[in-house]
């Protein structure tokens, strides 16, 4: 075992005493607001401050306007619109007896009417600046409708596809996923959380949230320490390191203990480690759902132990309003504590600028609602979002001078479910659909159309034979298949990830034409869709791309654009392959091809021994479908030279890896160059491959491009069961096309 040289656990709370500093000195004005306000609220206003409701809770608007009138509320959710925030806000502001203003929360998850790519999507486009500049347009339209907050990103390390919430994750990587948080949280809140075209970014779903077991939404989690830190928490800490205004506390109960009264990572992980001061939002009813995990006796031990892990507000449930008296006249709890989560939430308002303007211009939102620039920003992300996982013989891009094309399939007209799952206000007549898309480019003359299945699970087969003429008559087929929106997200988990209805059914009759079949996925998730890959000649995973998906696709099919999407999931050959992720921990019997890899291949009566054997399914084997970072494209690219700065380096060192790449194919695209390491020995296991960087790069025909990308030493460490460290050592490194191929380099650290 390597002798463990240093400790980084001291350093986060080295590099966040400068910010920390900074942040109390400049935000001191607005602190000294906060102490003076705390010091004048009855108990009751200071509960209000820490509660938060849904219009529909109050039983009526008139019920909603006294209870804000009164103090009693701090935020409210799902209130859509200027001129109703607005009028909310006034009675805020100028009829409460502190004029506190309430701060606005909404679930702008991918897109607020300009619907982008689902996240997963966004995540597969591997390009943070993109995902930014998304983000951004996404709370340029939510603000101007009167929203100050939104409850995202989600940034759960999700690794069972059968999680539906899995679309609104960035993946399974822990890189990725960070790179992902902090674009995010950047293009919500942009360089000011002031301006008026921002709002807060809220990071969930702290913690764990997406190891639910079985993939059964809300379920249990179990995640050993050493896991959680090196890979479900690094995202949150990018997200904090980002600026990120509030945190969200989780539904799942983490080790027994549920996260929204998880002392551990709440109090202990985000606030003393990191030294996070912002605002603790808890998720629906999470507070008392703490009740049926069975870890409270009722509403108040709910309230006590959210309280007592640092929830500072708490979302819909009302365990705070009904007991806090109580615990205080109990002792259970201190006034100090109270304030210090009112101080929290004041300080949000007073830094989105709440208290100099509560209001939003009701013009606002015309102005910038489905513009020009946010439909070309929407469509440039579904583009980049797109993964081609097959084109056989080249046959795309497709000519546009094809005589016609049949375009067939459930999602090929389906404007609400290519918005994608989580979508509050997006609307459908905003879509423009493959369809629509392709009769503009090619001519409406030139597309035969047949939906096939009226929508995904459709299982009547009475639209074949409309579906078989169109084919029959066309040069190509273009066949849309995959999942609508309700099959994932939220609440929306699936045991069984094939095609739903009889859309394998549909592939075969249409492939059975003889004609080029052309097959664009549309899905939430990852799908079993290995038999789909014998029938089709190419397939294009485009997710669930939003309301640009349509020109995106055609443009893409005929060549106007080239993918340069890379998976950021592993696909599955089977759901019995889960849990399967590149960057899983190796056996003492690594997976390999030995005597019985094939099922079909072990003789009658053979002999049972374990000499040889290894590490995989009899009848799956053990390698995915496709890999991790996996992507192609409408040329090649030839990695060579890959060079190492040094061979070794400091505990505090760095060294930069080199690949020289060229376009070796015959039209210009983008590729994304990935760098992977191993640690070959640690003081507990470590991963078989670890993304440590990635850089896309767009290159012309022949052209060649030395890629440099910086590996830090700090970038290295990890947590061993006692504190974060560098260990010296042998690593392997690759760059390469995914995470199954690259050239590969040795280094050590000394």
């Amino acid at each position: 075992m390597k002798t463990t040289i240093l400790f980084l656990a001291g350093l986060f709370i080295l590099n966040f005493l400068p910010s920390c500093v900074s942040s109390v000195e400049k935000e001191e004005p607005s602190e000294k607001k906060i102490q003076e306000l705390i010091s004048k609220m009855t108990l009751d206003e200071k509960l209000g401050q820490m509660s938060q409701f849904d219009p529909f809770q109050f039983g009526n608007e008139e019920n909603m306007k006294q209870a804000v009138r009164d103090g009693k509320v701090g935020s409210i959710l799902n209130l859509v619109g200027a001129k109703k925030t607005n009028e909310i806000q006034k009675i805020a502001v100028e009829e409460s007896r502190l004029g506190i203003p309430v701060i606005i929360g909404r679930d702008v998850i991918h897109g607020y009417r300009t619907i982008m790519p689902i996240p997963l999507g966004m995540a597969a486009s591997w390009n943070s600046e993109l995902t930014k500049k998304a983000m951004a347009v996404a709370a340029e339209e939510a603000a101007s409708e009167g929203i100050h907050w939104t409850f995202a990103p989600m940034i759960d390390i999700s690794r069972d596809p059968r999680w539906g919430r899995i679309a609104e994750s960035c993946g399974e990587d822990t890189y990725l996923t960070s790179v992902m948080a902090e674009a995010m949280v950047k293009g919500f809140q942009g360089d000011d959380l002031s301006n008026p075209k921002t709002i807060a970014a809220c990071a969930k779903h702290y913690v764990g949230y997406g190891a639910a077991e079985g993939g059964r939404d809300y379920n249990t989690t179990n995640i050993p320490e050493v896991l959680l830190r090196n890979d479900y928490l690094p995202p949150f800490k990018a997200a904090k390191d980002a600026g990120v205004a509030t945190f969200m506390s989780a539904f799942n109960d983490l080790n027994g203990v549920p996260t929204s009264g998880n002392e551990f990572t709440l109090k202990q992980i985000l606030r003393n480690e990191w030294g996070f001061n912002g605002m603790v939002v808890s998720d629906w009813s999470s507070i008392t759902e703490m009740i049926q995990h069975g870890y409270a006796a009722d509403k108040k031990e709910a309230a006590l132990k959210a309280l007592k892990a640092g929830v500072d507000m708490e979302m819909a449930s009302n365990s705070y309003v009904e007991n806090v008296q109580v615990l205080l006249d109990e002792g259970k709890i201190d006034r100090t504590t109270i304030d210090r989560y009112v101080a929290n939430i004041l300080r949000i308002k007073f830094e989105l600028g709440l208290f100099d303007h509560p209001f939003t211009p009701e013009d606002a939102a015309e102005k910038t609602i489905l513009s020009e620039k946010n439909m070309a920003v929407a469509k440039e992300a579904a583009s980049e979002s797109f993964v081609l996982l097959q084109n056989k013989n080249e046959i795309l891009p497709l000519s546009k001078d094809i005589s016609s094309v049949a375009v067939i399939g459930p999602l090929a007209d389906a404007p609400h479910d290519q918005m994608g799952t989580w979508v509050f206000d997006g609307k459908k007549e905003n879509s423009v659909t493959p369809l629509t898309a392709l009769k503009q480019k090619l001519g409406p003359e030139k597309v035969h159309f047949a939906k096939g299945l009226e929508i995904s699970r459709t299982k009547s087969t009475e639209g074949f034979s409309e579906a078989i003429k169109a084919a029959q008559k066309s040069d190509a087929v273009l066949l849309f298949l995959g999942e609508e929106a309700i099959l994932s997200g939220e609440a929306h988990c699936l045991a069984n990830l094939n095609l739903q209805g009889a859309q394998n059914e549909l592939l075969d009759v249409i492939a059975a034409t003889g004609k080029p079949v052309v097959l664009v996925v549309m899905a939430g998730r990852q799908l079993t869709i290995g038999s789909a890959l014998e029938k089709a000649h190419a397939v294009l995973y485009a997710w669930a791309p939003g309301t640009m998906g349509g020109p995106a696709i055609a443009d893409m099919l005929f060549g106007d654009t080239a993918p340069s999407g890379k998976l950021p999931v592993t696909f599955l050959k089977t759901v019995g392959q889960i849990p399967l992720y590149y960057n899983h921990t190796n056996t003492g019997r690594p997976a390999t091809y030995g005597q019985w890899t094939d099922i079909n291949k072990i003789p009658a009566e053979a002999v049972q021994h374990s000499l040889g054997n290894t590490s995989h399914y009899l009848d799956a084997g053990f390698e995915p479908l496709f890999p991790f970072g996996f992507g192609l494209t409408y040329t090649t690219f030839n990695y060579s030279e890959l060079q190492l700065s040094s061979k070794t380096m400091g505990i505090d060192g760095s060294i930069m890896v080199s690949v020289t790449l060229q376009n070796t194919g015959r039209r210009e695209a983008s590729e994304v160059v990935q760098l992977y390491i191993r640690d070959r020995a640690g003081s507990v296991t470590r991963p078989v491959k670890q993304l440590k960087g990635f850089k896309k790069v767009s290159l012309k025909p022949g052209e060649k491009q030395k890629i440099d990308i910086p590996l830090n030493a700090k970038d290295l460490s990890f947590y061993n069961g006692t504190a974060y460290v560098v260990e010296p050592g042998d690593f392997d490194v690759w760059m390469g096309t995914s995470s199954a191929s690259g050239l590969h380099g040795e280094f050590s650290i000394n």
